[in-house]
């Protein structure tokens, strides 16, 4: 296993993550309720972006009877995931990819949740479209990323609004402020709006905002 897979760095990321991302755990508590909507006790989850393995551990902890499928390009990440979840990793096969390393299922649910708005557009349209063909028919699909305005002065607005949130929470700002500039230049962030229409256009139906924290956003879907 490699040097990131010990327990003080597992910890390291998942305190980082919980710095940056408003509501964490409680994101994946609602994403975990949502698929349980649907999803049987022995259901078959799809996790798409599942390094580090935080919400593979809120979804066993939660749903011991799922197993799960997860999919992630780092095998560091990987490495991470399998310290974090402990026993529970028994219930997880990984794949060292992106979804075209998926198993073709077909899936009780999916996530992908904080992955996405590392995308351009068409590679996320394909990438949806790809996850999408893997799930029955009805299975709900959750995912959550950087999502927000951009037009008229509002990108700026509400990445100096993130920068704030870090800052209240203890990052430098210097330091805070230099990541809001790196998000700037080499994130494409769709709007609101535009990811919405991308899960309609990739087959997904019912389309609906479940989570809304600064410049993320999470919405619900079914296949």
């Amino acid at each position: 296993m490699s040097g990131a897979a010990h327990p003080g760095d597992a910890a390291s990321y998942a305190g980082r993550v919980a710095r940056h991302v408003p509501g964490l755990q409680d994101l994946h508590r609602m994403a975990a309720l949502l698929l349980a909507e649907h999803v049987l006790e022995n259901g078959r989850v799809l996790v798409l972006g599942a390094g580090g393995g935080l919400e593979l551990r809120a979804f066993a902890q939660a749903y011991p009877g799922w197993r799960f499928d997860g999919v992630d390009p780092s095998p560091d990440m990987i490495a991470q995931a399998r310290d974090i979840l402990g026993a529970a990793a028994t219930r997880v096969t990984f794949h060292q990819g992106y979804i075209d390393a998926a198993p073709e299922g077909p899936f009780d649910g999916a996530t992908c949740l904080l992955t996405l708005h590392f995308l351009p557009r068409e590679e996320r349209l394909r990438t949806l479209r790809q996850l999408h063909r893997r799930l029955r028919p009805g299975a709900p699909f959750a995912m959550a990323h950087h999502s927000f305005p951009q037009a008229d002065g509002q990108q700026d607005l509400w990445l100096r609004r993130n920068a704030a949130w870090l800052v209240s929470g203890g990052v430098p700002e210097a330091q805070a402020m230099a990541g809001m500039a790196t998000m700037k230049e080499r994130l494409p962030v769709l709007t609101p709006e535009e990811d919405a229409a991308l899960l309609a256009a990739a087959g997904f139906r019912e389309v609906q905002l479940f989570y809304a924290a600064l410049t993320f956003k999470g919405w619900i879907a079914r296949a």
